[in-house]
């Protein structure tokens, strides 16, 4: 749902034009088996002969790991941006633009749930493998791929999307709809016959330290970082923060409220009141103690954020400010 500008000045709404950082910090969230799973994926390139990233769509531009650099060194790299569906791509001809800009010219949008453009992604391996330079296939008559991105962007899914596509068989890849799942790079995984293609999972990595507050904030809001990390409260003040600055109203409709509001507090209480979200709390007067029923601001922050990573609230592009 939008509203033009006109609209809101009209409704007398008045957004905020930064978001308060108040010395906010994004918590380190480099657990042993994130080391452990980069150096494999370095050890192993030399076995593979391309390398897939995928990234959330939401934030085509925000932290792709900078160590994958290295990791990707010169073999042919195809980036498929998942979860398309959740994102606005209306501007998409801007973000293809942006990402040639930044080095990247084969990029694949998929949904891996719908397997949305998953029969692409096959073809442009074998074009991209077929024309790299370093093309030597006298021996091998197989390919193996190596999968690699941030935590919970859908590695696992679309090897598992591509499996139901080419070989008509169910999941061989765990998923999960928080960081963490892929544990360590797996053995090969079979997910095309003619030609035959192995794919390999690898765990989600993200860089050693996140470079802002409000990148790690975008990060958190896509699931790639551990929510209690950040704060539920923190993230949902920042999601409605973004929806109101983008004019994505989708919000006030799911949640029935009057209008839209740029604080979040009032914006909890109406959503945990409307879910019956309550809690009890003591509260000590002069004659003893009495029961007090209160919002639960923690259930109405975790509805809030599962309605957007759902797509419940619309199509949303975090990475706006960027174009």
């Amino acid at each position: 749902m939008r509203l033009s500008l006109r609209a809101l000045c009209a409704a007398g709404a008045v957004w905020r034009e930064s978001f308060p950082l108040h010395g906010r910090d994004v918590a380190r969230w480099f657990p042993g088996h994130m080391a452990k799973g980069l150096k494999k994926m370095q050890s192993s390139l030399k076995l593979v002969d391309c390398v897939i990233e995928v990234h959330d769509a939401r934030i085509s531009f925000h932290r792709r790991n900078p160590l994958f650099q290295d990791t990707l060194g010169l073999k042919p790299h195809l980036l498929v941006l998942n979860k398309m569906d959740l994102a606005d791509l209306a501007e998409e001809q801007k973000i293809m633009q942006h990402l040639e800009e930044q080095g990247l010219k084969h990029v694949i949008f998929t949904n891996c749930v719908k397997d949305e453009n998953i029969k692409q992604v096959i073809p442009k391996v074998i074009e991209l493998v077929g024309s790299s330079y370093r093309y030597h296939r006298a021996e091998n008559l197989d390919y193996c791929i190596l999968v690699i991105g941030v935590p919970n962007v859908g590695k696992s899914s679309l090897i598992n999307s591509l499996r139901r596509q080419h070989l008509r068989t169910g999941k061989a890849a765990r998923v999960g709809g928080e960081p963490g799942i892929t544990r360590a790079v797996m053995s090969k995984i079979q997910v095309c016959e003619r030609p035959l293609m192995f794919l390999m999972d690898t765990p989600g990595v993200l860089a050693p330290r996140i470079e802002s507050v409000e990148t790690g904030l975008k990060l958190a809001l896509c699931g790639t970082v551990l929510d209690h990390l950040v704060g539920e409260e923190t993230m949902a003040d920042y999601l409605l923060y973004t929806l109101n600055r983008h004019q994505l109203l989708g919000y006030v409709q799911h949640y029935g409220l009057g209008g839209a509001c740029d604080d979040i507090e009032r914006v909890l209480k109406s959503i945990a009141v409307r879910l019956g979200k309550t809690r009890k709390v003591k509260a000590l007067t002069g004659t003893g103690n009495v029961n007090i029923i209160q919002p639960n601001y923690s259930a109405a922050a975790r509805d809030f954020l599962q309605a957007f990573r759902s797509g419940l609230l619309g199509p949303v592009m975090l990475d706006r400010d960027v174009l």
